[in-house]
C-alpha cells in the first residue's frame, strides 16, 4: 500500500530560485508519471522546483502511485516538489494564472502534462534563454509516431534568429503567423536532423508560439500581463499559450530553441470544450484599443 504523499505547502514552497516547473493536470495519472520521470532525470539546473495543480474528477493525479515515486524522487534529488487542486474549473487560462502565482521563481516552465523531456533539455533551455536574454524560449514537442512521415513542404518556415531575439507583433494571417507550421508531426525533429549539430550545440529559430513546453524569465511574463486575461475569458476556452506568448513576443521578443528534447505522449486530449480561442479575444481587444 502506498504511504500517504505529503503535498507541502505554498508558503514553504514559494522562495526565490532559479526556475521553477509549472504543470497544470486532470485525469492523467500515467502521462502525469511519464511527465515527471522527464523532469526527474534532468541534470545541470540543480535545484529547481516543481507545481503540479490537479483539476481531476476524482482523486488527483499524482496520488497514483507511479506518480506518487517520481514526486518522491524528485525530492529525494534536491527538488522542491508543492502538490495543489484547483477546483472548480475556471478554464485553462485561470489554472495558469495560478500556477504562476505559486512560483518566485526567476524562470518559469510551463509544461504540459502529456510531455516527456529528454536528459539535457531542461539545461539546454535555461542556457539558450540566458544567453539570448528574450522574454521565453520553448521547445516545441516531437509527434514520433510521424516519425516517417516527412513534411518538405513545411520546412521553408523554419528561420534562424541570427542574433539575439527582437520584440515581433505577431498577427494572424501574415508570414510570421504561419511559423507555427513547423511544429506539427515531426516536422522539426526533421528539420532538426538535416542540421547536423554537433553535440552540444543548439539553435534559435523565429517562432509564432509553441506548444507544451516554454520556458519563461517570469518578470518578463508578468510584465506582459501573464495569464490575467482569464477573467475576460468564458471557461470553455483554448489557445491561452499562444495569447500570453503573442504579448510576450511583442514587448520582450521569443524563440524556438532545437533540437528540442520534448516529446508528446500523444495521449487523447482532456480539453474537449473548446469554444473560445483566447489569444482571438486578446488580440481583438487590442486592436480596439489601438
Amino acid at each position: 500500500m502506498t504511504r500517504p504523499l505529503d503535498p507541502g505547502t505554498p508558503e514553504r514552497f514559494r522562495q526565490r530560485r532559479r526556475l521553477d516547473v509549472l504543470i497544470p493536470t486532470r485525469n492523467r495519472p500515467a502521462e502525469l508519471a511519464v511527465t515527471l520521470s522527464g523532469l526527474a532525470a534532468q541534470e545541470g539546473v540543480p535545484g529547481f522546483g516543481v507545481v503540479v495543480s490537479d483539476q481531476s474528477d476524482g482523486e488527483p493525479a499524482y496520488a497514483h502511485p507511479a506518480a506518487a515515486t517520481m514526486v518522491r524522487a524528485l525530492r529525494h534529488r534536491g527538488h522542491p516538489v508543492l502538490l495543489t487542486r484547483r477546483l472548480p474549473r475556471r478554464g485553462l487560462a485561470e489554472h495558469r494564472s495560478y500556477l504562476l502565482a505559486q512560483s518566485a521563481a526567476d524562470a518559469v516552465l510551463c509544461l504540459d502534462d502529456d510531455v516527456w523531456l529528454e536528459p539535457g533539455a531542461l539545461s539546454r533551455l535555461v542556457t539558450a534563454l540566458d544567453e539570448l536574454g528574450c522574454g521565453f524560449v520553448g521547445n516545441a514537442v516531437h509527434g514520433l509516431s510521424y516519425a516517417d512521415d516527412v513534411r518538405p513542404e513545411t520546412h521553408r518556415h523554419y528561420e534562424e534568429w541570427a542574433g539575439p531575439p527582437v520584440p515581433e507583433r505577431i498577427q494572424p494571417g501574415t508570414p510570421e503567423w504561419h511559423r507555427a507550421s513547423i511544429h506539427p508531426a515531426a516536422n522539426l525533429l526533421h528539420v532538426t536532423e538535416k542540421l547536423n549539430l554537433a553535440a552540444g550545440e543548439w539553435r534559435a529559430y523565429k517562432i509564432s508560439w509553441i506548444g507544451g513546453c516554454v520556458l519563461y524569465d517570469r518578470a518578463k511574463l508578468v510584465d506582459s500581463g501573464g495569464f490575467d486575461f482569464w477573467e475576460r475569458l468564458p471557461e470553455r476556452h483554448q489557445g491561452e499559450d499562444v495569447a500570453a506568448q503573442l504579448a510576450v513576443l511583442e514587448r520582450h521578443g521569443g524563440a524556438g530553441v532545437l533540437p528540442s528534447g520534448a516529446y508528446h505522449l500523444e495521449s487523447p486530449t482532456t480539453v474537449t470544450e473548446r469554444d473560445v480561442e483566447a489569444w482571438e479575444v486578446v488580440l481583438s481587444e487590442s486592436s480596439a484599443e489601438v
